[in-house]
Protein backbone atom coordinates (compact mmCIF):
# COMPACT_ATOMS: atom_id res chain seq x y z
CA UNK A 1 0.00 0.00 0.00
CA UNK A 2 3.05 2.29 0.27
CA UNK A 3 3.99 1.85 -2.92
CA UNK A 4 0.90 2.52 -4.46
CA UNK A 5 -0.05 5.90 -2.72
CA UNK A 6 3.75 7.17 -2.89
CA UNK A 7 3.32 6.55 -6.59
CA UNK A 8 -0.01 8.78 -6.90
CA UNK A 9 0.14 10.82 -4.21
CA UNK A 10 0.94 14.10 -6.55
CA UNK A 11 -2.81 13.37 -8.14
CA UNK A 12 -4.65 12.73 -5.00
CA UNK A 13 -3.20 15.89 -3.23
CA UNK A 14 -4.66 17.16 -6.69
CA UNK A 15 -7.84 15.68 -6.12
CA UNK A 16 -8.14 17.33 -2.90
CA UNK A 17 -6.84 20.78 -3.90
CA UNK A 18 -9.06 20.46 -6.71
CA UNK A 19 -12.43 18.30 -6.52
CA UNK A 20 -14.63 21.27 -6.53
CA UNK A 21 -13.85 23.07 -9.42
CA UNK A 22 -13.80 19.73 -11.52
CA UNK A 23 -17.61 19.25 -10.57
CA UNK A 24 -18.44 22.50 -11.90
CA UNK A 25 -16.32 22.62 -14.89
CA UNK A 26 -17.81 19.20 -16.21
CA UNK A 27 -20.36 18.57 -18.42
CA UNK A 28 -21.65 15.32 -19.09
CA UNK A 29 -21.52 14.49 -22.74
CA UNK A 30 -24.26 11.38 -22.96
CA UNK A 31 -27.41 13.58 -21.34
CA UNK A 32 -29.25 15.04 -23.65
CA UNK A 33 -30.63 17.02 -21.43
CA UNK A 34 -28.22 19.27 -18.93
CA UNK A 35 -29.85 20.60 -15.94
CA UNK A 36 -27.65 22.48 -13.50
CA UNK A 37 -26.44 19.45 -11.22
CA UNK A 38 -25.47 17.48 -14.46
CA UNK A 39 -22.17 19.09 -13.53
CA UNK A 40 -21.70 17.16 -9.63
CA UNK A 41 -20.05 14.82 -9.48
CA UNK A 42 -20.91 11.78 -7.68
CA UNK A 43 -20.10 7.94 -6.70
CA UNK A 44 -22.54 5.18 -6.17
CA UNK A 45 -21.60 1.98 -5.01
CA UNK A 46 -24.24 -0.57 -5.58
CA UNK A 47 -24.51 -4.86 -4.92
CA UNK A 48 -26.78 -6.60 -3.56
CA UNK A 49 -27.31 -7.20 0.18
CA UNK A 50 -24.21 -8.49 1.84
CA UNK A 51 -21.91 -7.80 -1.21
CA UNK A 52 -19.67 -5.48 0.98
CA UNK A 53 -20.91 -1.68 -0.37
CA UNK A 54 -20.88 -0.51 3.23
CA UNK A 55 -17.51 -1.71 3.44
CA UNK A 56 -16.04 -0.81 0.20
CA UNK A 57 -17.74 2.75 1.20
CA UNK A 58 -15.39 3.03 4.08
CA UNK A 59 -12.02 2.26 2.67
CA UNK A 60 -12.71 4.78 0.07
CA UNK A 61 -13.68 7.43 1.95
CA UNK A 62 -10.86 6.86 3.69
CA UNK A 63 -8.40 6.54 1.36
CA UNK A 64 -7.56 9.67 0.77
CA UNK A 65 -10.99 10.59 -1.36
CA UNK A 66 -12.24 13.16 1.20
CA UNK A 67 -15.84 11.71 0.99
CA UNK A 68 -19.21 11.66 2.95
CA UNK A 69 -21.52 8.42 2.38
CA UNK A 70 -25.18 9.08 1.71
CA UNK A 71 -27.19 5.96 2.70
CA UNK A 72 -29.54 4.93 0.07
CA UNK A 73 -31.15 1.67 2.28
CA UNK A 74 -34.68 2.48 2.70
CA UNK A 75 -35.10 0.52 5.38
CA UNK A 76 -32.02 1.75 6.99
CA UNK A 77 -32.88 5.25 7.28
CA UNK A 78 -35.66 4.55 10.08
CA UNK A 79 -34.48 4.78 13.85
CA UNK A 80 -34.26 1.60 15.98
CA UNK A 81 -33.33 -1.90 15.34
CA UNK A 82 -29.70 -0.98 14.30
CA UNK A 83 -28.94 -4.79 14.70
CA UNK A 84 -32.38 -6.54 12.56
CA UNK A 85 -31.51 -3.38 9.84
CA UNK A 86 -27.42 -4.16 9.96
CA UNK A 87 -26.92 -0.09 10.01
CA UNK A 88 -22.88 -0.19 9.89
CA UNK A 89 -21.84 0.58 13.69
CA UNK A 90 -19.99 3.45 14.98
CA UNK A 91 -16.97 1.86 15.13
CA UNK A 92 -17.08 0.04 11.50
CA UNK A 93 -17.79 4.17 10.54
CA UNK A 94 -14.09 5.08 11.29
CA UNK A 95 -15.02 8.28 11.18
CA UNK A 96 -16.66 8.95 8.23
CA UNK A 97 -19.38 10.90 8.21
CA UNK A 98 -23.09 9.07 7.08
CA UNK A 99 -26.21 10.93 6.37
CA UNK A 100 -29.52 9.70 6.25
CA UNK A 101 -28.53 6.64 8.11
CA UNK A 102 -31.16 6.01 10.62
CA UNK A 103 -32.45 9.61 10.84
CA UNK A 104 -36.24 9.10 10.47
CA UNK A 105 -39.06 7.67 12.40
CA UNK A 106 -42.33 7.47 12.04
CA UNK A 107 -45.62 4.85 10.77
CA UNK A 108 -44.12 4.76 7.03
CA UNK A 109 -41.30 4.45 5.21
CA UNK A 110 -39.10 7.02 3.64
CA UNK A 111 -40.37 6.94 0.11
CA UNK A 112 -38.54 7.29 -3.08
CA UNK A 113 -39.49 10.64 -3.97
CA UNK A 114 -38.73 11.61 -0.32
CA UNK A 115 -35.29 10.48 -1.13
CA UNK A 116 -34.56 11.98 -4.50
CA UNK A 117 -35.44 15.43 -2.61
CA UNK A 118 -33.44 14.78 0.31
CA UNK A 119 -30.59 13.33 -0.92
CA UNK A 120 -29.88 15.77 -3.57
CA UNK A 121 -29.83 18.42 -0.81
CA UNK A 122 -27.35 16.78 1.17
CA UNK A 123 -25.11 15.86 -2.26
CA UNK A 124 -25.65 19.93 -2.76
CA UNK A 125 -23.99 20.66 0.43
CA UNK A 126 -21.56 18.06 0.48
CA UNK A 127 -20.10 18.98 -2.23
CA UNK A 128 -20.48 22.97 -1.73
CA UNK A 129 -17.81 21.85 1.26
CA UNK A 130 -15.04 20.56 -1.16
CA UNK A 131 -15.84 16.73 -0.73
CA UNK A 132 -16.83 13.89 -2.65
CA UNK A 133 -20.64 12.17 -2.19
CA UNK A 134 -20.50 8.46 -2.06
CA UNK A 135 -23.86 7.05 -2.65
CA UNK A 136 -24.36 3.50 -0.98
CA UNK A 137 -26.93 0.79 -0.49
CA UNK A 138 -29.08 -1.64 -1.72
CA UNK A 139 -32.70 0.13 -2.65
CA UNK A 140 -32.18 0.33 -6.12
CA UNK A 141 -35.51 2.20 -6.63
CA UNK A 142 -34.46 4.83 -4.61
CA UNK A 143 -30.78 5.29 -6.15
CA UNK A 144 -32.86 5.37 -9.34
CA UNK A 145 -35.28 8.24 -7.94
CA UNK A 146 -32.26 10.34 -6.88
CA UNK A 147 -30.38 10.10 -10.32
CA UNK A 148 -32.92 9.56 -12.99
CA UNK A 149 -33.33 12.92 -14.64
CA UNK A 150 -37.14 12.05 -15.57
CA UNK A 151 -38.36 10.51 -12.63
CA UNK A 152 -41.97 9.54 -12.52
CA UNK A 153 -43.06 8.04 -9.04
CA UNK A 154 -46.34 6.69 -10.39
CA UNK A 155 -44.28 4.19 -12.68
CA UNK A 156 -42.05 1.28 -11.56
CA UNK A 157 -39.38 1.19 -14.28
CA UNK A 158 -38.26 -2.15 -12.67
CA UNK A 159 -41.11 -3.93 -13.19
CA UNK A 160 -40.59 -6.35 -16.34
CA UNK A 161 -44.45 -5.58 -17.35
CA UNK A 162 -42.73 -1.98 -18.64
CA UNK A 163 -40.25 -2.17 -21.13
CA UNK A 164 -36.65 -1.62 -20.29
CA UNK A 165 -36.88 1.64 -22.35
CA UNK A 166 -38.80 3.24 -20.08
CA UNK A 167 -36.08 3.35 -17.48
CA UNK A 168 -34.36 7.14 -18.14
CA UNK A 169 -30.46 7.36 -19.23
CA UNK A 170 -30.70 10.81 -18.69
CA UNK A 171 -28.95 11.39 -15.39
CA UNK A 172 -29.05 14.24 -12.83
CA UNK A 173 -25.38 14.43 -11.81
CA UNK A 174 -21.86 13.09 -13.54
CA UNK A 175 -21.94 9.55 -12.15
CA UNK A 176 -19.51 6.92 -11.48
CA UNK A 177 -20.88 3.30 -10.81
CA UNK A 178 -19.36 0.91 -8.87
CA UNK A 179 -20.94 -2.58 -8.50
CA UNK A 180 -19.85 -4.83 -5.91
CA UNK A 181 -20.56 -8.49 -7.55
CA UNK A 182 -20.49 -11.51 -5.84
CA UNK A 183 -21.46 -15.01 -7.24
CA UNK A 184 -25.04 -16.27 -6.48
CA UNK A 185 -24.25 -19.75 -4.62
CA UNK A 186 -21.37 -17.63 -2.67
CA UNK A 187 -23.55 -14.95 -1.78
CA UNK A 188 -26.25 -17.02 -0.64
CA UNK A 189 -23.97 -19.02 1.87
CA UNK A 190 -22.20 -15.78 3.26
CA UNK A 191 -26.33 -14.01 3.97
CA UNK A 192 -27.37 -17.49 5.67
CA UNK A 193 -24.01 -17.10 7.61
CA UNK A 194 -24.58 -13.44 8.53
CA UNK A 195 -28.07 -14.24 10.18
CA UNK A 196 -26.86 -16.57 12.47
CA UNK A 197 -24.05 -13.72 13.46
CA UNK A 198 -26.70 -10.94 14.09
CA UNK A 199 -28.68 -13.44 15.95
CA UNK A 200 -25.63 -14.25 17.94
CA UNK A 201 -24.80 -10.49 18.37
CA UNK A 202 -28.49 -9.59 20.12
CA UNK A 203 -30.57 -9.54 16.75
CA UNK A 204 -32.88 -11.81 19.00
CA UNK A 205 -32.67 -9.60 21.70
CA UNK A 206 -33.25 -6.24 20.22
CA UNK A 207 -36.52 -7.30 18.73
CA UNK A 208 -37.78 -8.84 21.92
CA UNK A 209 -37.37 -5.60 23.62
CA UNK A 210 -38.69 -4.17 20.67
CA UNK A 211 -42.29 -6.42 20.95
CA UNK A 212 -42.34 -5.85 24.39
CA UNK A 213 -42.26 -1.88 23.80
CA UNK A 214 -44.44 -1.67 20.62
CA UNK A 215 -46.51 -4.50 20.82
CA UNK A 216 -47.88 -6.56 17.97
CA UNK A 217 -49.47 -5.30 14.83
CA UNK A 218 -51.71 -6.78 11.78
CA UNK A 219 -49.91 -4.65 9.73
CA UNK A 220 -46.32 -4.12 8.64
CA UNK A 221 -45.55 -0.28 8.36
CA UNK A 222 -42.47 2.02 8.66
CA UNK A 223 -39.55 -0.21 10.05
CA UNK A 224 -41.63 -3.03 10.73
CA UNK A 225 -41.11 -4.07 7.32
CA UNK A 226 -37.43 -4.70 7.71
CA UNK A 227 -36.55 -8.42 7.12
CA UNK A 228 -36.45 -10.22 10.54
CA UNK A 229 -39.40 -8.39 12.23
CA UNK A 230 -42.52 -9.82 11.14
CA UNK A 231 -40.65 -13.30 11.06
CA UNK A 232 -39.62 -12.99 14.94
CA UNK A 233 -43.18 -11.12 15.60
CA UNK A 234 -44.47 -14.82 14.61
CA UNK A 235 -42.16 -16.48 16.39
CA UNK A 236 -42.83 -13.86 19.69
CA UNK A 237 -46.68 -14.21 19.16
CA UNK A 238 -46.68 -17.95 19.58
CA UNK A 239 -43.99 -18.68 21.76
CA UNK A 240 -46.38 -18.52 25.10
CA UNK A 241 -48.43 -21.47 23.24
CA UNK A 242 -44.86 -23.44 23.36
CA UNK A 243 -45.62 -26.24 26.20
CA UNK A 244 -41.81 -27.72 25.87
CA UNK A 245 -38.24 -26.55 25.01
CA UNK A 246 -38.64 -28.57 21.61
CA UNK A 247 -41.50 -26.97 21.01
CA UNK A 248 -39.94 -23.61 21.41
CA UNK A 249 -37.03 -24.43 19.12
CA UNK A 250 -38.86 -25.39 16.34
CA UNK A 251 -40.36 -22.54 16.56
CA UNK A 252 -37.38 -20.08 16.23
CA UNK A 253 -35.64 -22.47 13.68
CA UNK A 254 -39.03 -22.00 11.42
CA UNK A 255 -38.56 -18.22 12.22
CA UNK A 256 -34.29 -18.09 11.36
CA UNK A 257 -35.39 -20.17 7.93
CA UNK A 258 -37.86 -17.71 6.94
CA UNK A 259 -35.56 -14.73 7.69
CA UNK A 260 -33.06 -16.77 5.53
CA UNK A 261 -35.15 -17.50 2.92
CA UNK A 262 -36.22 -13.79 2.35
CA UNK A 263 -33.05 -12.17 2.91
CA UNK A 264 -32.17 -14.65 -0.18
CA UNK A 265 -34.97 -13.29 -2.35
CA UNK A 266 -33.99 -9.63 -1.45
CA UNK A 267 -30.68 -10.28 -2.88
CA UNK A 268 -32.36 -11.78 -6.15
CA UNK A 269 -34.53 -9.08 -6.69
CA UNK A 270 -31.45 -6.57 -6.20
CA UNK A 271 -30.21 -7.75 -8.50
CA UNK A 272 -32.43 -8.13 -11.10
CA UNK A 273 -32.94 -4.42 -10.82
CA UNK A 274 -29.71 -3.93 -11.09
CA UNK A 275 -29.30 -6.06 -14.46
CA UNK A 276 -32.35 -3.95 -15.77
CA UNK A 277 -30.03 -0.99 -15.06
CA UNK A 278 -27.54 -2.47 -17.46
CA UNK A 279 -29.23 -3.58 -19.74
CA UNK A 280 -31.03 0.05 -20.23
CA UNK A 281 -27.30 1.50 -20.65
CA UNK A 282 -26.13 2.47 -16.97
CA UNK A 283 -22.34 2.02 -17.03
CA UNK A 284 -21.60 0.16 -13.97
CA UNK A 285 -18.17 -0.84 -13.19
CA UNK A 286 -17.78 -4.64 -11.44
CA UNK A 287 -15.39 -5.52 -8.84
CA UNK A 288 -15.70 -9.34 -8.10
CA UNK A 289 -15.77 -9.81 -4.57
CA UNK A 290 -16.42 -13.21 -4.64
CA UNK A 291 -12.86 -14.95 -3.49
CA UNK A 292 -13.00 -11.96 -0.56
CA UNK A 293 -16.84 -13.63 1.03
CA UNK A 294 -15.20 -16.97 0.34
CA UNK A 295 -12.03 -16.55 1.98
CA UNK A 296 -13.93 -14.65 4.83
CA UNK A 297 -16.46 -17.91 5.96
CA UNK A 298 -13.91 -20.50 5.50
CA UNK A 299 -10.85 -18.76 6.80
CA UNK A 300 -9.11 -21.74 7.50
CA UNK A 301 -8.74 -22.78 3.51
CA UNK A 302 -7.90 -20.01 2.52
CA UNK A 303 -4.13 -19.35 1.80
CA UNK A 304 -4.34 -15.65 1.63
CA UNK A 305 -6.46 -13.89 3.91
CA UNK A 306 -9.77 -12.54 3.19
CA UNK A 307 -8.62 -9.04 4.11
CA UNK A 308 -5.74 -9.04 1.26
CA UNK A 309 -7.93 -10.38 -1.04
CA UNK A 310 -10.64 -7.69 -0.78
CA UNK A 311 -7.83 -5.26 -0.99
CA UNK A 312 -6.54 -6.80 -3.73
CA UNK A 313 -9.84 -7.53 -5.44
CA UNK A 314 -12.07 -4.82 -4.71
CA UNK A 315 -10.57 -1.68 -3.27
CA UNK A 316 -7.76 -0.96 -5.09
CA UNK A 317 -9.65 -1.73 -8.17
CA UNK A 318 -12.29 0.38 -6.93
CA UNK A 319 -9.80 3.38 -6.05
CA UNK A 320 -8.23 2.86 -9.95
CA UNK A 321 -12.02 3.64 -10.99
CA UNK A 322 -12.77 7.11 -8.84
CA UNK A 323 -9.23 7.99 -9.56
CA UNK A 324 -9.59 7.92 -13.23
CA UNK A 325 -13.23 9.37 -12.92
CA UNK A 326 -12.16 12.05 -10.79
CA UNK A 327 -9.41 12.81 -12.92
CA UNK A 328 -11.55 13.25 -16.06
Amino acid sequence: MRSFFHIHCKNFKFLRNNLCPSYVSYNIATTTVAPLTTTKKIVVIMGATGSGKSKLSIDLATRGFNSEIINSDKIQVSKGLDITTNKISINEQSGVVHHLLGEFSGPELFSPSDFRHTADNRITDIINRRRLPLIVGGSNSFIYALLSNQFNPGVDVFDEINPVQCISKELRYHCCFILVDVLTPVLNRYLFQRVDEMMNSGMYEELEEFFAKNGFSDRNTGIRKAIGVPEMEGYFRNLKNCTTVQEKCRLYEAALREIKENTKELAEKQIRKIQRLRESGWDLQKVDATEALRAKMTPGNSKIPATEIWERQVVLPSMKIVKQFLLE
